[in-house]
């Protein structure tokens, strides 16, 4: 086994998935690192909500590819744990700094922080996030202010707070931010989720125009269903709906942290230089089946299709 293949694994705590979807072989994840192995040698990068899912799994693969990684959120205890098993692996110094991005108190000292044990990051994931399902009119002023804070506001406060820094010492880096498919679309019973996400979309977009005069980059990758303890445990707690995704997703199964790492690394990566305010959807499919007005055709047989075939034929000259 590929040794950073082994460790970007065990990192990214990805559930057992099963897909019986026959197109499902056809589309089998690449597990391993794609870039060269010191693709990001000499860099720092900064990751939040760094600790578990999406953010250990983007945090190991940009360790293995030489970075030296700064994470943060608010559980240091979870973080340490997490920077000592990924620096033990990978050889490179991984920093554990508490940060509750909704704070910008918070956002500031831990910023100060970065960049006093590593230096001014090269590479920012804003990553950090909070979702649950619930119809709207049960919520609360303060369950809506909530989202809204952790997902637009610590992404603002975080990306305001670096950028400010790296303008005055005139240094660019790449900046990224995970968000959803149902940015673009909007989403019921997930609607604080929906608006904030799509805000940062906007924010990106934005200083894509506005601050790439500083050397800075911006993008969005916009996942689909990925299974991870954190996500599955709050959004599909019984676990009924997981069939019923993977049966809308063309390739027929589940994404993967290690597809999410790949890209993420490749768009901060100096490969992706001349990319930026882009917002790439990687959701095997999924947003066009659900957008599309007669996808649900697929499921008419090849005899009811020769059947209306028949019947439009004869309407032809009517």
């Amino acid at each position: 086994i590929n040794y950073f293949l082994f460790q970007f694994n065990h990192a990214s705590n990805v559930l057992s998935q099963s897909s019986n979807a026959p197109q499902a072989s056809f589309f089998s994840p690449l597990q391993k690192v794609m870039l060269p192995p010191n693709a990001f040698q000499g860099k720092v990068a900064f990751i939040t909500g760094g600790g578990t899912g999406l953010g250990k799994g983007m945090t190991t693969a940009l360790s293995s590819l030489g970075a030296e990684c700064v994470i943060s959120s608010r559980k240091i205890d979870v973080l340490k744990q997490t920077a000592e098993e990924i620096s033990s692996k990978t050889g490179n110094k991984v920093h554990a700094v508490q940060c509750d991005v909704r704070d910008p108190v918070s956002v500031k000292n831990a910023v100060a922080e970065l960049i006093k044990v590593a230096g001014h990051p090269a590479v920012v994931i804003n990553n950090a996030a909070g979702n649950f399902i619930s119809p709207t009119e049960r919520l609360s002023a303060n369950a809506w202010k909530t989202i809204i804070d952790i997902v637009l506001n610590g992404t603002a406060f975080v990306t305001l707070e670096i950028g400010k820094e790296l303008i005055k010492v005139q240094k660019g880096a790449a900046f990224l931010a995970i968000t959803t498919i149902y940015a673009d679309s909007g989403s019921g019973f997930v609607s604080p989720s929906a608006s904030a996400k799509a805000g940062v979309d906007a924010m990106c977009k934005s200083l894509a125009a506005e601050w790439g005069r500083y050397g800075m980059r911006f993008n969005v990758i916009q996942p689909g269903p990925i299974k991870t303890k954190g996500a599955f445990s709050r959004l599909d707690p019984t676990g009924v709906f997981e069939k019923e995704m993977i049966g809308r997703i063309p390739c027929g199964r589940l994404g993967t942290v290690e597809e999410i790492a790949n890209l993420a690394t490749y768009l901060c990566s100096e490969y992706a230089s001349w990319i930026t305010g882009a917002v790439i959807r990687m959701d095997g499919g999924e947003y066009v089946s659900m957008a599309g007005e007669f996808n649900q055709m697929k499921k008419v047989t090849n005899e009811q299709w020769d059947l209306m075939e028949a019947l439009i034929r004869k309407t032809k000259d009517s």
